[in-house]
């Protein structure tokens, strides 16, 4: 629409019109808050939004305007050429703000021809100048009326420009600075409404295939448990009715049975464990991705790795699981405690005497303070020591705090 509205505008007539709004970005996805192509403004943002675009594009009818005050016309045509606009302005809006719906496909078509024939007589009673609510038509029903009836009404209204330019005096001298304005608007704006039925469709099909695959996680995951629970509490309950009827005469019988199904729980909560690790195992990527996210949320200036992550490729599952653990947790403790300005996160591998060690830095400049051994801070000394690893965490000078997790390389694999 913008070089609709150039073109125009170098010729002396318009092109842009109140159905323009949809080249924004919250017009053209329909986001929350935004105005959408014909559709009625849900909320007081959008018909603001909607209300200024509208505004911009009117500008363009001062030709008319114009006319009315130096046309040289009498009074009478005065008043009634400006009620004239007047009411052709009020139908325009009232077809802009409406609701695109199958079922009013008529209402707009009717909307259309009275904006057709209010063009027309204003034209052919008033002058050339009026020929430009024409292309207000012909942009109004492509942004108004679906793709297999606009198609139809666009160059309908052209032609209808057409031929009331030939009958208006010096009309044919306005008519090729209008008729590639309307055409190129009114298409502009038919192509606008496929493209975001079509972004709509997708958007759609993105939730719908997110919302499948994560139903058949779910399903995943209840089968696997099934799976490994349904014969472990069977047995369970089984060796349980068992060893309750042999205790009063069989005590010792009645053990063994115990005995049972304390190595059959045992086993069924390692297998649970197994299973579900797969699904809470986190990433380094992913969590400097939640990291970022978060600092940025909580107002703080994030200074962390660029992606890819060049270390990651070569650590272990273990160590890599371990890490990111720590960068939660840590960024976590920015946010809420810190108050800190800037983050700076550094993971990166050196190599020592002992061999080569992978070593994670989180600081900030944030109040500090000495480090509280809480369950945050004791979990993580406990996920590293599992894969030989070692956390240190305390003040770095008079402000920030810093936390630093260090791996030996192969101690983990």
């Amino acid at each position: 629409m913008t070089g609709v509205t150039s073109v125009m505008g170098a010729t002396g007539t318009t092109g842009g019109t109140g159905a323009a709004e949809p080249m924004t970005e919250t017009g053209l996805m329909g986001t929350k808050g935004g105005p959408r192509i014909g559709a009625r403004p849900e909320n007081r943002r959008q018909r603001v939004v909607k209300s200024l675009w509208i505004s911009v594009w009117l500008f363009y009818l001062s030709a008319p305007v114009t006319d009315l005050v130096s046309g040289g016309h009498s009074l009478g045509a005065r008043l009634l050429g400006g009620l004239g606009l007047v009411a052709f302005v009020a139908w325009y809006l009232v077809l802009v703000f409406r609701t695109a719906r199958q079922t009013q496909v008529r209402r707009v078509l009717l909307s259309v021809a009275v904006l057709s024939a209010q063009a027309t007589i204003l034209s052919l009673a008033l002058g050339r100048e009026w020929l430009v609510l024409f292309v207000y038509v012909a942009i109004a029903s492509g942004a108004a009326l679906p793709g297999e009836i606009s198609r139809f009404t666009v160059p309908g209204a052209t032609v209808l420009l057409a031929l009331t330019a030939f009958a208006v005096p010096g009309g044919d001298e306005y008519l090729a600075g209008l008729l590639i304005p309307a055409l190129m608007g009114g298409f502009a704006m038919v192509g606008i409404r496929a493209m975001i039925r079509t972004t709509m469709e997708l958007r759609e099909a993105r939730a719908t295939v997110a919302q499948l695959a994560a139903n058949e996680e779910r399903l995943r995951m209840a089968r696997d448990l099934h799976d490994l629970l349904g014969h472990s509490l069977s047995l369970i309950t089984l060796k349980s009715e068992l060893a309750g009827r042999m205790l009063p005469e069989h005590p010792e019988q009645a053990a063994r049975q115990v005995a049972d199904i304390e190595q059959v729980s045992r086993q069924a909560l390692v297998d649970v464990r197994e299973a579900v690790s797969g699904y809470r195992r986190p990433t380094l990527p992913g969590e400097l991705a939640g990291a970022r996210t978060a600092l940025a949320a909580a107002g703080v200036v994030a200074d962390l790795p660029a992606e890819p992550v060049e270390p990651v490729e070569d650590l272990p599952e273990e160590v890599e699981s371990a890490l990111a653990w720590s960068l939660r947790e840590a960024v976590t403790n920015v946010v809420r405690h810190s108050g800190a300005q800037r983050c700076t996160v550094r993971l990166e591998t050196r190599q020592t005497l002992a061999g080569r060690v992978v070593e994670l830095s989180v600081a900030d400049d944030g109040g500090g303070g000495p480090a509280q051994a809480g369950n945050g801070l004791t979990g993580l000394t406990e996920r590293l020591e599992a894969v030989g690893g070692t956390l240190s965490a305390g003040q770095t000078g008079k402000k920030g705090f810093r936390l630093l997790a260090r791996i030996p390389l192969g101690s983990g694999s």
